[in-house]
């Protein structure tokens, strides 16, 4: 404010004043901002807190950065902060490592009730609640130590799981009101003039919840109306009241010593006898006592006032009422102090860090007698941290065990389908194989080497999840014979080494390869390989070629050929030549060119014949006259016999292998140990025998078989291990039995067992005879006994009241008795022992009575009279009166004291009633039980006659029911019945197999079986059949190409037609046999039929021909066609050629010598490929019938236009072949569902009554599979069990309150308690029967006793519970929010005098749970209007009027006003709510319904002269112009009474013309004054100062 004066002050002020004032206002803000910076603008800031680091536990080490900074938010040195404030950067903390994850584990409690989040306008949020409101649960989340549960930090817990959230959202209904039901009437008041009062109550229907509104007063009472009653004349009555009973004293010693007292006597170790103890017992000191005192009551009279008066007012009966008994002073039960606590113990471990247990025990040193306290827990654990680093037994465990499998058994598979199959041998393929399945407790036996497992069985509801399955499909190998190829062609003759080039002996040989290896057989394939000595040996040979014919002289005639000849090895390599033998002689032949005129000769062409070899050639040209002539037709032909191989062939033989058998060198080296350093398998030998054989004879001598190919005579083999028996450990003894036995009862008898789990062999232990065991159980606890009671004991007679001078002791006391604990040698036992061992005590203490000398005394009843054998006639006992009660006239009333009881006898007729359903229909017969895990030997019938059950009821004649024995021996009516036997499908045989579809490449061969029976209930299935009902079987079959082939012979001379050529020479035609011939393995070549042979590729059997005439040329017969490549292309052109033979004496050219074709795919040139064909289907053994089994494809050479030909085609070109061609496969078992033996039947579900079931069960041991009889959907059977009486103590109903020899007080409830034989169904009844048959009366006196009070006259009193309300659901949006609803009953105070009201106030209400509740609404009720009033009340949903449920902010108006309210001059509200005129006017509506004003109506005059008159005068009446304008006249409000929008529009433009006018004047009025008074100049200092301070 000073330097804006300063801005504004004359210039010489400024000048004077301004500078140094400024310069100390710099100087004071710039120590101010020093002070402030090291104040205010400087904080230490930290970083995030590091990882632990250091030592596993509590000796670790985090860290974390510390930093001072500006506010400003950059960083300075530390010493600009304030150091006491300095926080720290380290602290101590507790490394968390991996193996403490043993040791926490976070502890999370359940959730809070859902409560409301508390926020900002709460109570607004309250009010608008509609459904629910948000809420917030919460719940504790502590991280623990294991060993003794206490809290340790939340990050230890955190490094190994995130920590669990302790808040979750939730919703809480809106707030619910306390409902109750509406007043009952009010009660009628009394005659007289006394002043009564009247009640009225109601009850809660629902309570209040969630904050809602308390209940109201569940009562009303007003005074009634009588007069009052006149001075003196007061009507009074009185009661007598009777007050509770007062403490239990002991009586005073000299009444002690006559009333005796009892002592409980509980056995300790020393001490005197007791007068109640057992004669000859050991010296004992009572351990407690029961000790009989009195207690007394109260009685005073009361007037129907409530003032008390004289007691004589009340006492009109000579009969006083009771005001002393005897009772049992209570006593507490007494124990020891605490024993120490054992030492920590810790049973077993996992490895992880177990936490142990200490406890200790404290004895009863006596029980508690009466009401006293009863006894605490007798012992205490608590966990510790056991000392010690002794490794720990390892906690039991319990797991699922088997035995080994048993060997497969395929005749298990085949008696499913045919239980009478003939047992064959040689079965394979599919089976079933069994085992033990039970449930073990894993024992580890720490042993000297390592720890061994060992198992315990034990009861199988011990093991968790299902049970391995004890059946399981197995494959049992087929046996295969060894199936081998046809021979090879016979090879070279080869020395058996080329290491000595000299030896020319050697042998031919051929092989064939194994196709099938045999499977299971002894004998082993056939010899592979044989051979033929022969004497030509040789590792290389000469291959000799011919050139071409030179002449000597000239162009023709004599000449010679050079021969060229290469040394080569047998694999056709070319090879140095000093490796053959010398070279062939002669090296030059002699040949001949024919000349012109000569006669020309085809070359030799080859012909065999069976055991022969010939050749042949023919005239190509005829000589001219001076040629050389043709040779005589002899000459054209040359025969020689075959030089064939002897038929002798020789082949290594060898025996089977011999049987295993140890190595005497080799077992030291080979021998194994188990860890028990017991010897088991090892490495043996095999051998055989192997010698030479002759084919056609016997054995000859080894050198004439190839010793490198020898067989080997002897291999290794494994030793068959010796197995040992196994068995698991006896299983744990059976419990004997916890609860005292009766002295004479018969001993118990524990056992155990032990199971098999692998049978010796190979020499191996052999099992234990002993697998079950049995013993009597020991150390069998005897129940106590108890002793005689003692003298019944009175109340003295210094409290008992009674006329002067009379004493007696007589009337009702208490009796107790003396109870000892016995060990079961018959000796006195500690109290403790009974109390763990012997159950209940019994009771200590009964009522009694002695006589008094006025009560009548009987004589014992006599015993009943005999029955006839009617069952209508009835029995009887008596007794007499004895001494002085004969001459008493009271005890002759034989109303109060019978003499004679009379009974119906007891009938033994029975009638019997059928109850409940038939039960399943049970099929007997079959093993009752069999070994887990093992197939049904024979097994249990399935189907066909049984019978059904139904159980009966058995009643006697009084139609109560008895023991169903009486009635029937079982229990049950028996019928037959029958289950329909499954039938399986059938088929028929397999046909034989068809021939191969194809003679050429890849067919099949098919076979089939049809439909013969079709399968019913719950038979095996049928396979997937065709519409023929058949099923095939396809295998696929392969012919050999070259199976069948065209052989076709040399082609004949050419022949001339001579008709139409005299010279015999030209063209002609020339002809060759044709043939079809197989090329049978055995039977060499033979002529087939020609059908067999591919009729596409039929042979030429006739051709043209051309026999050259004399002087032609003469050239040969057209060569091979040149091959084309494997890849076919047209570019590439195929040629053929010819020789010219003979020159021709003309000049006439010779013909072409040479053609060319393209290579044209598929016509002269053709690619081929390897072919597969599909999978076959699963091919089995010959004797199974599933399994294993083996799949095959077959390979075939496919020539490129889809022709199959031979697979040498394909070999030749080294094609790759596809592989694989076979495959493991297996086809599926059908396995019938195998169940386990019916269990026995269950115990029946009820003990007694009828709706008692009995249940048995079997199991599924194997599924079904395959083709296989499905399981029944009947897994169990039920059978109701028979009707056995059921025997209870029926509780009465409660009597009234009744005040023994009162009228009101304290007085009791009672009830009766009888024995009824029912049959506990819900609409059973009971029938009385003997006490005996229910047992022992229920021991609490609350059973049959109540407390209670009958209010005196004056007094205020509670009244009954009301009945409870129906079961209502918290519901939110009709949904239920919780499980389970609320049931609400209340009772109230209620007013007996005016006086007492004040003091008589409160009411109780009580709150349940249900289930079965219902969602209500509550909704307003309204009547209809009258006179703009109307009642409005809440009813629930089901028709209920309450009070409270519905909310308030709804509730409809009681009394109706207009709206807008009627302002208009002589208007009203009428009764429909709208604005009407009062009397002698009318309405002027607006075009909204609404009234506008009201006209007077003419004619009628008015002559009150008040301003509404006057005002109606002054309206215009109606007129045109008011017509016009009425619209849009201005009228600043709308009929409700609101402004409307243009007042709003007027209003805010005439404030922005003010604004304007202000701001336009405020301009002239600166501009004026600058004009006057230039400013001063400034200085840039003074503006950057004065923004300074701006700022």
């Amino acid at each position: 404010m000073l330097l804006q004066q300063n801005w504004v002050s004359p210039h010489w002020a400024w000048q004077s004043l301004g500078k140094p004032f400024l310069l100390f206002v710099f100087l004071m803000l710039q120590t101010a901002d020093l002070q402030a910076r090291r104040g205010h603008q400087f904080v230490w800031k930290t970083g995030h807190w590091g990882r632990c680091i250091g030592d596993c536990g509590s000796g670790g080490i985090r860290s974390r950065a510390v930093w001072c900074t500006h506010a400003e938010g950059w960083t300075t040195f530390h010493a600009n902060c304030d150091q006491q404030d300095k926080p720290e950067s380290q602290r101590r903390c507790f490394k968390v490592c991996d193996w403490h994850l043993e040791l926490f584990e976070w502890e999370v409690s359940g959730w809070d009730r859902c409560g409301l989040v508390p926020a900002a306008g709460a109570e607004a949020e309250a009010e608008a609640c509609v459904t629910a409101q948000h809420g917030l649960q919460r719940r504790s989340v502590r991280c623990l130590q294991k060993l003794n549960r206490t809290v340790v930090s939340s990050e230890i817990c955190e490094h190994f799981s995130p920590q669990p959230p302790a808040e979750q959202a939730c919703l809480v209904p809106c707030p619910r009101d306390c409902v109750v039901s509406q007043f009952s009437g009010w009660s009628p008041c009394g005659p007289g003039c006394a002043g009564s009062l009247q009640h009225r109550s109601r009850a809660v229907i629902a309570p209040p919840l969630y904050g809602g509104a308390p209940c109201p007063n569940l009562t009303e009472s007003r005074a009634c109306g009588a007069p009052a009653c006149p001075l003196g004349e007061e009507q009074h009555t009185y009661s007598l009241r009777l007050g509770p009973w007062g403490q239990c004293w002991l009586p005073h010693p000299k009444d002690a010593e006559l009333a005796g007292r009892t002592m409980l006597d509980l056995g300790s170790d020393s001490g005197e006898p007791s007068t109640a103890g057992l004669g000859g017992s050991h010296p004992q000191q009572p351990a407690g006592e029961v000790e009989i005192g009195y207690q007394t009551r109260q009685v005073r009279c009361v007037r129907s006032d409530g003032k008390h008066v004289e007691l004589s007012l009340c006492l009109q009966d000579p009969v006083s009422p009771v005001t002393s008994r005897s009772c049992v002073i209570p006593k507490d039960c007494a124990t020891s102090e605490w024993s120490p606590w054992s030492r920590c113990w810790r049973s077993c471990g996992w490895g992880g860090v177990a936490a142990g247990l200490r406890s200790r025990r404290r004895r009863v040193r006596s029980v508690p007698v009466g009401t006293g306290r009863p006894c605490p827990e007798l012992e205490e654990r608590e966990a510790c941290s056991g000392g010690g680093k002794a490794p720990l037994q390892p906690c039991p465990r319990f797991a699922w065990r088997t035995s080994e499998w048993k060997a497969c058994q395929v005749s298990l598979l085949l008696d499913q389908q045919d239980p009478h199959h003939q047992k064959q041998a040689g079965l394979c393929g599919g089976g079933i194989q069994t085992r033990v399945v039970y449930c073990a407790q894993i024992v580890v036996e720490l042993g000297t080497h390592r720890p061994k497992e060992v198992a315990r069985p034990v009861d199988g509801k011990l093991c968790q999840g299902p049970a391995p399955a004890s059946s399981q499909l197995c494959h049992l190998p087929c046996l295969a014979e060894c199936a081998v190829s046809s021979w090879s062609p016979w090879g070279p003759c080869l020395p058996e080494s080329c290491q000595h080039p000299l030896v020319f002996l050697g042998f031919r040989m051929r092989q064939r390869q194994v196709v099938v290896d045999p499977v299971g057989t002894l004998a082993g394939c056939p010899h592979l390989v044989e051979s033929i000595p022969c004497e030509d040996a040789r590792c290389h040979e000469w291959e000799v070629s011919e050139g071409a014919c030179v002449t000597d002289r000239g162009h023709c005639g004599p000449g010679h050929r050079v021969l060229k000849a290469l040394c080569k090895s047998r694999k056709g390599e070319e090879v140095p030549h000093h490796l053959c033998s010398e070279l062939p002689h002669p090296e030059v032949v002699a040949c001949e060119v024919p000349c012109a005129r000569d006669c020309v000769l085809s070359e030799w062409s080859p012909k065999n014949a069976e055991g022969t070899q010939s050749r042949s050639r023919s005239i190509v040209a005829l000589p001219a006259e001076g040629g050389k002539g043709c040779p005589p037709e002899r000459a054209l032909q040359e025969q020689r016999a075959c030089n064939e191989h002897p038929c002798v062939h020789f082949f290594w033989e060898v025996s089977p292998w011999s049987s295993c058998s140890e190595d005497v060198l080799g077992t030291a080296l080979n021998t194994t140990s188990s860890w028990s350093g017991e010897p088991t398998c090892g490495v043996g030998i095999q051998t055989r025998k192997v010698f030479c054989r002759k084919s056609s004879s016997g054995q000859v001598t080894p050198k004439r078989c190839p010793e490198s190919i020898r067989p080997e005579a002897v291999r290794p083999c494994l030793l068959p291990c010796k197995k040992d028996c196994v068995v698991t450990l006896f299983s744990e003894w059976t419990p004997c039995p916890t609860a005292c036995q009766p002295g004479n009862a018969t001993a118990v008898k524990q056992s155990r067992y032990r199971i098999i789990l692998q049978d010796s062999a190979n020499g191996g232990q052999p099992c234990p005879d002993t697998l079950y065991e049995e013993r009597e159980c020991e150390d069998v606890p005897i129940c106590p006994v108890a002793t005689a009671g003692a003298p019944c004991v009175l109340v003295p007679a210094s409290v008992r009241q009674g006329p002067p001078g009379q004493s007696e002791p007589c009337g009702h006391g208490l009796q107790s008795r003396a109870v000892t604990c016995l060990s079961e040698q018959g000796g006195s036992a500690a109290v403790g022992e009974c109390v763990r061992w012997a159950g209940a005590m019994p009771a200590l203490v009964q009522e009694c009575h002695i006589p008094c000398k006025d009560d009548c005394t009987f004589t014992p009843w006599s015993k009943f009279t005999a029955c006839s054998s009617d069952c209508d006639t009835a029995r009887s006992r008596r007794r007499s009166l004895t001494g002085r009660s004969r001459k008493r006239d009271k005890c002759q009333n034989t109303e109060l004291y019978p003499q004679v009881e009379t009974e119906p006898c007891p009938c033994e007729a029975f009638t019997s009633q059928p109850h409940g359903n038939w039960s399943d229909c049970i099929i007997r017969g079959g093993p009752a039980e069999l070994q887990l895990g093992m197939p049904a030997q024979g097994a249990a019938r399935e189907c066909g006659q049984g019978v059904r059950l139904r159980a009966i009821a058995c009643y006697d004649r009084s139609g109560r029911l008895v023991e169903p024995s009486r009635c029937s021996t079982s229990g049950y009516i028996e019928e037959p019945c029958t289950v329909p036997c499954p039938f399986d499908c059938r088929l028929s045989d397999w046909s034989s197999w068809s021939p191969c579809s194809s003679s050429c490449g890849p067919g099949v061969r098919v076979r089939s079986k049809w439909l013969k029976e079709k399968p019913y209930n719950g038979g095996r299935p049928c396979p997937k059949l065709d519409l023929k009902n058949q099923v095939h079987e396809a295998v696929p079959c392969y012919s050999e190409c070259n199976q069948y082939s065209w052989e076709v012979g040399p082609w004949s001379p050419c022949k001339i037609s001579s008709e139409q050529n005299s010279l015999h020479c030209g063209e002609g035609i020339q002809t060759r046999e044709v043939r079809c011939v197989g090329t049978a393995e055995d039977h060499g070549v033979e002529t087939v039929p020609n059908a067999l042979c591919s009729q596409a590729e039929v042979p030429e059997a006739v051709q043209k021909c051309t026999l050259y005439c004399p002087s032609e040329c003469a050239v040969s017969d057209w060569g091979q066609w040149s091959p084309c490549p494997q890849v076919c292309d047209p570019n590439i052109m195929q040629t053929r050629t010819r020789q010219v033979l003979r020159s021709p004496v003309s000049s006439k050219p010779c013909p072409e010598v040479s053609q060319m074709k393209p290579c044209i795919l598929n016509q002269n040139c053709f690619q081929y490929q390897y072919n597969l064909t599909g999978w076959s289907g699963c091919q089995l053994g010959a004797n199974a019938t599933c399994g294993h089994g083996e799949r095959r494809r077959l390979l075939s050479c496919r020539r490129s236009d889809g022709a199959t030909v031979s697979m040498q085609l394909c070999q030749r070109l080294h094609l790759e072949k596809p592989v694989p061609t076979s495959s493991r496969c297996v086809v599926g078992c059908a396995v019938d569902c195998q169940l386990s033996p019916w269990s026995a039947w269950s115990q029946c579900s009820h003990t007694c009554g009828a709706g008692g079931q009995m249940v048995r069960g079997r199991s599924v041991v194997l599924r079904a599979a395959g083709e296989g009889r499905p399981c029944p959907e009947q897994l169990t059977q039920h059978r109701s069990c028979p009707v056995k009486p059921c025997y209870s103590w029926l509780l009465g109903p409660w009597s009234p309150c009744t005040v023994q020899g009162g009228q009101c007080g304290d007085g009791l409830q009672v009830r009766n308690l009888t024995c009824v034989v029912h049959d506990a169904s819900v609409s059973a009844t009971s029938k009385p029967v003997e006490n005996a048959l229910c047992g022992e009366l229920p021991s609490k006196e609350s059973v049959l006793q109540l407390p209670c009070s009958v209010p005196c006259p004056g007094d205020c009193h509670l009244t009954e519970w009301s009945e409870w309300s129906s079961c209502e659901l918290t519901c939110i949006s009709g949904r239920s929010f919780e499980p389970t609803g609320r049931q609400s009953r209340s009772r109230a105070f209620m007013v007996q005098a005016a006086e007492s009201r004040e003091s008589c106030s409160g009411q109780e209400m009580e709150t349940r749970p249900c289930s079965g509740g219902k969602c209500y609404d509550y909704l307003w009720q309204t009547s209809p209007w009258r006179d703009n009033v109307r009642t409005v009340w809440c009813q629930r949903s089901d028709g209920i009027n309450v009070t409270g449920g519905c909310p308030l902010r709804t509730k409809p108006a009681e009394v109706r006003h207009c709206s807008p309210p009627c302002r208009k001059p002589f208007s009203y509200c009428t009764q429909r709510g709208v604005c009407g005129c009062e009397r002698g006017y009318t309405e002027v509506m607006r075009s909204n319904g609404l009234l506008d004003y009201c006209v007077k109506v003419p004619g009628l005059e008015d002559k009150k002269a008040d301003v509404k008159t006057i005002a109606g005068k002054n309206k215009p009446v109606n007129s045109k112009m008011h017509d016009i304008f009425k619209g849009w006249s201005i009228q600043p409000f709308n009929p409700d009474g609101k402004l409307k929008i243009w007042v709003y529009g007027v209003s805010a433009g005439g404030f922005f013309i003010i604004i304007f006018l202000i701001f336009t004047s405020y301009l002239m009025c600166k501009k004026r004054k600058q004009h006057q008074s230039p400013p001063p100049q400034q200085k840039p200092l003074t503006l950057a100062y004065d923004g300074d301070i701006d700022m």
